[in-house]
């Protein structure tokens, strides 16, 4: 059965609690094919699509909303602020709004707290240069001020953490409506949850399977056959026992449909994939200079 299942924002907003990632490779080809694989998914049941400005499938996305015949209301939008962009918010979300071409925008998040200049991403020793003119806290006062556009109803943050949470309300006025982190059972992140839950942030995950080195994992394949599934419902179904907005990927429509069709898991069950939890990053982990994306560990607070 279709999990149409929404969870309700700080601020009063509805997000379903399931959709889905719209990231595609850069290349022509790839691009080219992001609106048909979108209008896809919205035939089998998405009604919330998570774009960002660094996926370049924004138009895509817009495109595909259109074409799909679905009252604008019944979906939500998310994007994303990219690293390149703190200095430039306001531009940076009207270039986003111009190209998904569509009235509003549900949900506009600070991708990374770091800010990477695009055009000199890279120290001469090829590890990534982050810049310190503009810090997030600034990027998240201008981005506060877009509520007042009317073209977006909720503001939040991504890969952000307990430590750069704790820095953002040092001067935010408006309390992010989402976190939008890596989460999965190899990297459950219970405090960051806890901490979130406190403050009244919904969490989103990326990466919600964990890919294969989470699924092929044989608790997981040992109680998908109980369930009469697949591990990767196992694991999505096991993220809403949570309460967390979840955005797997597929351009595939028979695994769209496996994303949103989830199980019921017994409560015995979900403290067995719980345990699973080992504080394994797999998406974005630490490159062979102990960076993220020019940020270490303990700059990130992970």
């Amino acid at each position: 059965m279709v999990v149409t299942r929404k969870l309700t924002l700080n601020n009063g907003v509805e997000i379903p609690i399931i959709g889905t990632g719209a990231w595609a490779p850069s290349d022509p080809e790839s691009q080219g094919r992001v609106t048909g694989w979108i209008l896809s998914a919205l035939k089998n049941g998405f009604r919330h699509i998570d774009t960002a400005r660094g996926y370049l499938t924004e138009k895509a996305v817009g495109q595909a909303v259109r074409e799909s015949g679905i009252p604008r209301e019944e979906i939500f939008i998310t994007t994303k602020l990219p690293w390149g962009d703190h200095n430039r918010v306001r531009e940076s979300f009207e270039e986003s709004f111009n190209d998904l071409g569509l009235d509003y925008i549900d949900l506009y998040l600070i991708h990374w707290p770091q800010y990477i200049d695009d055009n000199n991403s890279h120290n001469p020793d090829g590890t990534w240069r982050t810049i310190d003119s503009t810090n997030f806290n600034e990027s998240w006062a201008e981005v506060e001020k877009l509520l007042d556009t009317g073209k977006v109803r909720s503001i939040g943050v991504s890969n952000f953490s307990i430590k750069t949470l704790d820095q953002l309300f040092k001067t935010a006025k408006v309390t992010p409506a989402v976190n939008q982190v890596e989460m999965h059972p190899y990297l459950a992140q219970n405090d960051l949850r806890a901490y979130c839950k406190e403050k009244g942030i919904a969490i989103t995950a990326y990466t919600p399977s964990g890919y294969s080195i989470v699924r092929n994992d044989p608790l997981l394949i040992e109680l998908s056959k109980k369930y009469g599934c697949t591990p990767n419902q196992l694991t999505l179904a096991w993220h809403l026992t949570r309460d967390t907005i979840i955005v797997p990927k597929s351009e595939n429509p028979e695994r769209q449909k496996e994303n949103i069709n989830l199980p019921t898991l017994d409560p015995e069950d979900i403290e067995k994939i719980s345990k699973l939890d080992r504080n394994q990053r797999i998406c974005n982990k630490a490159d062979a200079n102990g960076q993220v994306y020019g940020w270490t560990y303990e700059q990130l607070g992970w």
